[in-house]
């Protein structure tokens, strides 16, 4: 088979790409959707070039596996990349059971719901806090067992302006408190937990929103489950109506929360509550509140991932970390790639350090029921890190010896399994947004690949890197 041949066949797939994609994305081409549209039909026709390379080159695929495994370098990160898969694969299918046999808690009475306290730490938010203070104090949560506090973390705007308008409009309800600097978001919760009176402490970013039943909701598991010591919310994105990238994270939110921390749940081992929306029994939280205030990581005190390093620490106690399906808050995500993977940066940062400190007792009897689930849970993750040099390299290598056949098989490797999580969300939400997984796929692969072995390398570095994106105005949902 000649090129001639080679380039009729690629332009054959081009353009039958091109009209399929056109047709299906017609009616939502718009003045105002340009980029969106854009993407998307880009996102369509580099699956179909992918396809069209990989079947063209298909034959070199072979040979160039079969000279790679003829090396012993080659052989043994084959071996290990192969063993990694399989892994995966059992790891996958353990996880949709779980998943299956997941169910969110129902909310309890109201005689029997617990007294809780709401902590909101806010940094240079603007008039986004008023909004997130307005949805909480809007909760059916039992007024008299409710304290609501919120903490301006020494911002530079006019952040504590609106904290005091809210102040003056809920009264008593609310508690306002000011840090005569900026000192970090978690000492603005080190702060409140000192402060709260409640059985149950919940933490709220000054970005989300909440649903009128969330914190019944959310607050709930405590009352079934005497082991249960913290609880994560359901996270959402808030800005997702136009930008590209919040379309692109809801997809990635969706996965991340109802089906990952679903199964992590019916573990009884989920493995970070996410600062947007979580909850935690006071008596954990104060067990090891010293520890976490004084956090350290190679001598530098951790001023990042407050939440997973909290979630750990719970988990090391021997309690129960569950997921509550039903209790939403919606957040607001980056739109621009910088505040993307600044984000990213952070949280893989975070993962580095707080898989280290997991390792330390996961293998121990932290706990007398099944510890089986989260181990699994934990060698998934640690590999990740631990293979994360060697699988740049090899595709810097792959790059430079096939660069064409790199992009096919890339493109079809992300077309099988993005394909999951397109139909996860278009199952649950009956919508085409599901699609974008498609595009969050290439942009991981291609335009974030670099983070977790950038975050690997500078794990020891402080900063939270993403303030710029606060102050953002955003509508009340």
């Amino acid at each position: 088979m000649n090129i001639l041949l080679y380039l009729r066949k690629i332009n054959l797939v081009i353009k039958k790409s091109i009209h399929s994609t056109t047709t299906f994305f017609r009616h939502k081409t718009t003045p105002n959707n340009f980029e969106n549209n854009f993407v998307s039909l880009s996102t369509f026709l580099l699956m179909g070039l992918g396809i069209s390379f990989f079947w063209v080159f298909h034959n070199d695929f072979e040979k160039f596996n079969i000279d790679r495994l003829s090396t012993t370098i080659g052989f043994v990160f084959g071996v290990v990349a192969f063993s990694i898969m399989v892994y995966k694969v059992l790891l996958f299918a353990y996880m949709f059971y779980n998943f299956f046999k997941y169910k969110p808690v129902a909310s309890v009475p109201d005689i029997d719901l617990p007294t809780c306290t709401v902590i909101v730490p806010a940094y240079n938010e603007g008039k986004q806090v008023w909004d997130t203070l307005m949805s909480l104090a809007e909760s059916d949560y039992p007024k008299e067992k409710l304290q609501l506090i919120a903490i301006d973390d020494g911002s530079k705007d006019d952040t504590w302006t609106w904290i005091k308008d809210a102040k003056e409009k809920l009264g008593d309800r609310l508690e306002i408190y000011k840090q005569p600097k900026n000192k970090g978001k978690r000492h603005a919760l080190y702060r409140g937990f000192n402060i709260g009176t409640g059985d149950v402490f919940v933490t709220v970013d000054s970005d989300s929103i909440v649903n009128i039943d969330t914190l019944k909701l959310l607050v709930s598991p405590f009352v079934h489950n005497p082991q249960c010591g913290a609880v994560a919310g359901n996270i959402r994105v808030l800005n997702n109506k136009k930008a590209t990238l919040p379309k692109m994270l809801d997809i990635s939110f969706v996965l991340s929360f109802e089906f990952v921390r679903s199964a992590e749940s019916n573990l009884n081992s989920v493995l970070c509550t996410p600062g947007a929306l979580a909850a935690y029994r006071s008596t954990a939280v104060h067990n090891c509140l010293p520890q976490w205030i004084n956090q350290t990581f190679m001598g530098v005190p951790s001023d990042i991932g407050e939440d997973r390093a909290m979630t750990n620490m719970i988990l090391k106690q021997g309690k129960h970390v569950l997921f509550q399906k039903n209790a939403i808050a919606y957040t607001n995500v980056p739109e621009e790639y910088t505040g993307l993977y600044k984000m990213f940066i952070r949280w893989g940062r975070s993962n580095v350090r707080e898989n280290l400190e997991m390792s330390k007792f996961v293998f121990t009897n932290f706990r007398s029921d099944s510890k089986f689930g989260v181990r699994l849970l934990f060698i998934s993750q640690f590999s990740k890190i631990l293979m994360s040099f060697p699988f740049l390299f090899f595709m810097l290598y792959f790059v430079l010896i096939h660069p064409l056949l790199f992009l096919g098989s890339t493109l079809v490797t992300i077309l099988v399994l993005a394909t999951f999580p397109v139909i996860f969300f278009a199952h649950k939400y009956k919508s085409f947004e599901a699609f974008w997984a498609y595009s969050y796929s290439i942009l991981y692969s291609f335009g974030l690949f670099w983070i977790t072995p950038y975050a690997i390398a500078t794990a020891n570095r402080s900063g939270w890197l993403t303030r710029e994106l606060a102050n953002k105005k955003v509508t009340k949902v």
